[in-house]
């Protein structure tokens, strides 16, 4: 009777393993036609102006904070809300808006929620949010330092995925003012950030972000896919799945290429976040440890990726002493680089690259 049941549970997840694929397949094929037909989308989609910038400025987020912290449903409503900044002339510049909270384990475990904003094209004509929809704010869990510095470090993170390739997600780093409609009290003064949509970042490249699971090495861009396992290897990254979609999203490129998109970091060993630990399954003692967990990728691909990697090195390693790297604790910087050396190291020593990465690889099953 037990190996009948072992037998059964292989058996079912076997199953949900080739139903994710002919869905992705699927997926794929009306992707693939819907180029061909060059279908008009039903909304039209800007690339909003917000992430042009790089500065920081300052903002008030205004909302009833009490009455959100109390919505942990799955469908959770939105609540009244607006932002205020000072416009270039210096007077006050008010964007009504929504938010209301998503994800699951911060939404339980962070004073302060994190949350989804809702723009309306008419309020927020403009401002500096125009033509932003419903895009995520990365906020504080814990209105502490050391929590506010993960929000910085990982903001660092979208910015080292931008130098290394378009196929990511932009970010805008605020320095907010949290305040309380419900209490009139301000709550904190914190950095966060706002992400770019899938929806923004599919029209500024040209194709479809699309939330199909299944995708095996075979779908994907070699080189995109490579250029993502290496990154997560990176930053020490293990908190996600490609085929089941865990903090990745896809991109169809209009030109036939898929690959994937790695987006919320902040379990990454090089933000080292106190409440971040490793999946028990994986046989990791810390997130601190790297565990190489992407798709197997020919030889070639790897060089190509290492290659970059090295070649941007510079560049990456300059956006920790610029003027928002310059906003990170001092010692945390110099630690996140000794962290960054660790892996030049590995990819700069065929055989510790050959051991860590290319052969460490999850193959095609």
């Amino acid at each position: 009777m037990a190996n009948q049941t072992r037998r059964l549970i292989a058996l079912s997840f076997s199953l949900v393993a080739l139903a994710g694929v002919l869905a992705f397949t699927a997926a794929l094929n009306g992707q693939t036609q819907q180029t061909q037909l060059q279908e008009n989308p039903a909304k039209t989609v800007h690339v909003p102006a917000f992430f042009e910038s790089q500065d920081p400025i300052e903002v008030t987020l205004t909302t009833n904070i009490g009455k959100i912290r109390g919505d942990k449903g799955d469908n959770p409503p939105w609540r009244p809300a607006f932002l205020r900044y000072k416009g270039p002339d210096g007077n006050d510049v008010n964007v009504p808006l929504k938010a209301r909270t998503r994800g699951i384990w911060r939404l339980n475990k962070c004073d302060f929620p994190p949350m989804r904003l809702n723009f309306s094209g008419e309020t927020s004509k403009g401002s500096i949010f125009h033509h932003l929809d419903k895009p995520k704010l990365v906020s504080y869990c814990q209105d502490r330092d050391n929590y506010e510095e993960y929000i910085l470090e990982e903001f660092q993170l979208y910015r080292i995925y931008q130098l290394l390739t378009p196929m990511s997600h932009k970010a805008r780093l605020l320095k907010f003012t949290y305040a309380d409609s419900g209490s009139g009290k301000v709550r904190a003064r914190r950095y966060g950030f706002i992400m770019e949509e899938p929806s923004a970042l599919a029209t500024r490249l040209g194709g479809k972000v699309l939330e199909q699971k299944g995708a095996l090495p075979g779908d994907l861009d070699p080189f995109q896919d490579a250029l993502f396992g290496v990154f997560q290897y990176m930053i020490g990254n293990t908190d996600f799945s490609e085929s089941a979609l865990h903090n990745v999203e896809l991109y169809f490129g209009n030109d036939g290429t898929v690959a994937p998109i790695a987006y919320d970091f902040d379990f990454a060993g090089v933000v080292n976040a106190m409440y971040a630990v490793p999946d028990e399954r994986l046989g990791i003692k810390n997130v601190r440890q790297r565990l190489f967990r992407g798709y197997c990728a020919d030889a070639q691909d790897y060089a190509k990726v290492f290659a970059l990697f090295k070649d941007k090195k510079p560049q990456i390693y300059a956006l920790y002493s610029d003027s928002i790297g310059k906003l990170m604790d001092r010692g945390k910087a110099r630690e996140t680089l000794r962290y960054y050396d660790e892996f030049y190291d590995i990819i700069g020593d065929s055989r510790a690259a050959k051991r860590s990465i290319v052969e460490a690889c999850i193959a095609r099953h």
